[in-house]
């Protein structure tokens, strides 16, 4: 006897990730997303559907589901329907010949599309209209002319039966040819995120982009993916990105989680995920809505009133409080990189007439040997960390953000090496030591994590603190009243920010 009550999951949302850069959609998330789409789209029989980077099919099974119950009056048949639906409507690129046999699986009921099982009766071939084919990198100077792929870590010498991770719909200057020019109303997917350039997981290209540049190529009448947030505010070869999709005003929505775990379940994407949706033929301002510790707010916005992208509401109004007064910002103020022409590998010297601090500790150094930074080496400075010791704009696992680590007054006589930035350097000790308390308060590393990208803190991280007269000390109730924050927005802050230690 069959128990009615028995729990029958759905195989997909048990799939484990093929990694942290290609992660599997979960069913939710992808019903999420079409719920953006006007929802007529599924009453019609001419609407059709691209999934270019199709890994389990899921995104193309629930377009099904809709489209089988939204033209139940237009085709009775339920077995013409399908037959309709699936060589008409549906159409996919796998990134893998595995995920090729999976998503036909999920979306025909049978990994041959043209099988005994499939629920499609008119498929000649085997892949029906979801395909896969082996592609080659093409290899300028070392670098895949289209995906920028390293010969070194993805040529056929050092990949020899591995994944080449060569994606058939970024490798070609005309993806309409793909599927002979026909015309998309809605492209959607979840891309693959990066890939290695031979060095840590932290140095690896991002490849996201391309897929929703190449997708816009097609014109679809919309465009939905879900990416990661990083193009908020910078990340390896992301700025032509994200100017251009702060400047996109087909953008009219984005749904964004501060920690992926809460869109995907166990995965740490650092900065975050997002999903959007384009729409070509009604621009205007955009709906926003962001999640971030169970909690979800929304605005409407243009993308574009800064060169990075807010992710907060509430800190787009602190921003606008704290650089109303047209005070310059501290990033003026931040050394770049190597401040003093140091490398983090530096040998240190057992004699030296001023004193080095590097990552194992105090040292001597020969001031002869530097010629970066000159005029700091006899001032007191602020030294911080440049690499913190978590995502500066991702939160910990208390949903709390640390922002700063390391930070340490030099006296003069003192240098550093690249393992720290010099966030201002001065005439007087007491200056040094009130810019030192200014940078630990709430206030400032709360602005830090606005534009932070990454684990790295830059001069960049800097660009919403304001300057401040360091000739006497601030507090955050100093702070707070003097840009006339709100109790609502003293609350945000304290809520975000951890105390340091």
């Amino acid at each position: 006897m069959i128990q009615s009550n028995l729990y029958n999951p759905d195989v997909l949302t048990c799939l484990a990730n093929l990694s942290n850069d290609e992660v599997f959609t979960p069913p939710q998330v992808v019903n999420r997303m079409l719920d953006m789409l006007p929802q007529e789209l599924f009453c019609s029989k001419e609407t059709k559907f691209l999934d270019p980077v199709s890994k389990s099919g899921v995104f193309l099974r629930e377009i099904a589901k809709r489209l089988m119950k939204g033209l139940e009056k237009e085709i009775p048949d339920i077995h013409d329907r399908a037959d309709h639906i699936f060589t008409h409507q549906l159409y996919g690129i796998a990134i893998t010949e595995l995920t090729a046999l999976t998503s036909r699986r999920s979306l025909y009921c049978s990994k041959h599309a043209n099988g005994q099982y499939s629920i499609c009766r008119k498929f000649l071939s085997e892949e029906g209209n979801l395909r896969y084919r082996a592609i080659e990198h093409k290899f300028v100077n070392g670098k895949c002319k289209y995906c920028g792929a390293s010969a070194s870590v993805f040529g056929k010498k050092v990949r020899t039966d591995l994944e080449s991770h060569a994606y058939e719909f970024i490798h070609t200057d005309n993806p309409g040819k793909l599927f002979d020019n026909m015309k998309f109303d809605v492209i959607i997917g979840n891309p693959p995120y990066q890939l290695s350039d031979g060095g840590n997981s932290a140095s690896a290209s991002p490849i996201y982009h391309l897929f929703v540049e190449q997708a816009k190529k097609l014109n679809p009448r919309f465009l939905t993916m879900i990416i990661p947030a990083r193009w908020y505010t910078g990340g390896k070869g992301l700025d032509d990105f994200r100017s251009t999709m702060l400047k996109d005003k087909s953008i009219r929505k984005i749904t964004d989680y501060t920690n992926s775990s809460e869109c995907f379940s166990g995965v740490d994407i650092a900065g975050g995920i997002c999903y959007f949706l384009w729409d070509r033929d009604h621009p205007g301002l955009c709906e926003f809505t962001n999640n971030f510790g169970g909690k979800q707010s929304s605005t409407i916005k243009a993308l574009d009133e800064f060169d990075i992208f807010i992710r907060y509401p509430m800190a787009d109004e602190i921003i606008h409080k704290a650089i109303k007064g047209g005070e310059k910002n501290m990033s003026e103020l931040v050394s770049s990189r190597k401040p003093f022409g140091l490398a983090t590998n530096v040998e240190p010297l057992k004699e030296g007439d001023v004193n080095l601090r590097y990552n194992k500790g105090w040292a001597k150094y020969s001031r002869d040997n530097i010629v970066v930074g000159l005029e700091n080496i006899d001032k007191w400075k602020v030294m911080i960390s440049y690499l913190s010791s978590e995502h500066a704009g991702q939160p910990d696992k208390s949903g709390t953000f640390r922002v700063l680590s390391t930070m340490e007054i030099l006296p003069p006589g003192s240098i550093c090496t690249e393992t720290y930035l010099i966030a201002g350097s001065f005439n007087t000790e007491n200056e040094a030591i009130n810019e030192y308390g200014y940078l630990r308060t709430k206030f400032v590393r709360f602005l830090i994590v606005q534009a932070a990208i990454s684990q790295h803190i830059t001069r960049g991280s800097f660009l919403f603190v304001p300057q401040q007269d360091f000739s006497h000390a601030w507090t955050d109730d100093m702070l707070y009243k003097k840009y006339g924050l709100s109790k609502d927005e003293i609350a945000f802050i304290e809520s975000m920010i951890r105390p340091m230690d």
